[in-house]
């Protein structure tokens, strides 16, 4: 055999085991982050934060998409306050093996982090640190309902929220 041949004999059978994994989708995977779909779409809306010189409000926007099959779910995330931009944000959450969730956020700063999250009921939980949490929810009229609170000596006390309208 050849140079040329047994090159050509060996990308075959690399090519041939690469193509012939399975494409399933993973049921269970699809299934748990399935059970967010009710974030999914375009939102817009208002919102507030505590900073060190008082209580700030700010526009927001989220852009929530199922991805691959519903196994990963996309959000973009753009908060301005007096035109300029003060949130700028990627995030992906995925189910992992414990039953929860792993919620992956990427700032437009650099700043990048891997969370636990968990759902709750109907609301999604994700803790940034041992003391903070942010609890997404569809409130009465179907809103994107958001609070961030911090835990100071076995108290939560909210530093954030905002409401979002669907708009797609």
């Amino acid at each position: 055999m050849t140079k040329f041949s047994t090159l050509t004999a060996a990308l075959l059978l690399i090519s041939v085991a690469c193509f012939s994994q399975s494409t399933e989708t993973d049921a269970t995977a699809k299934k748990e982050v399935s059970k967010l779909a009710f974030i999914a779409g375009k939102w817009a809306g208002k919102g507030w934060m505590m900073m060190q010189s008082g209580r700030e409000s700010f526009d927001q926007t989220e852009n929530v998409q199922m991805k691959l099959d519903s196994t990963i779910v996309l959000i973009e995330g753009l908060g301005k306050a007096n035109g300029k931009v003060i949130h700028n944000a990627l995030a992906m959450i995925t189910s992992n093996k414990d039953g929860g969730y792993t919620f992956r956020s990427y700032l437009a700063t650099g700043r990048e982090g891997q969370f636990k999250a968990e759902l709750i009921g109907s609301k999604l939980h994700w803790y940034p640190a041992e003391n903070m949490r942010y609890i997404i929810e569809l409130n009465d009229k179907g809103q994107w309902f958001e609070t961030g609170e911090m835990n100071r000596d076995g108290k939560w006390f909210k530093f954030f929220e905002m409401t979002l309208d669907k708009v797609k």
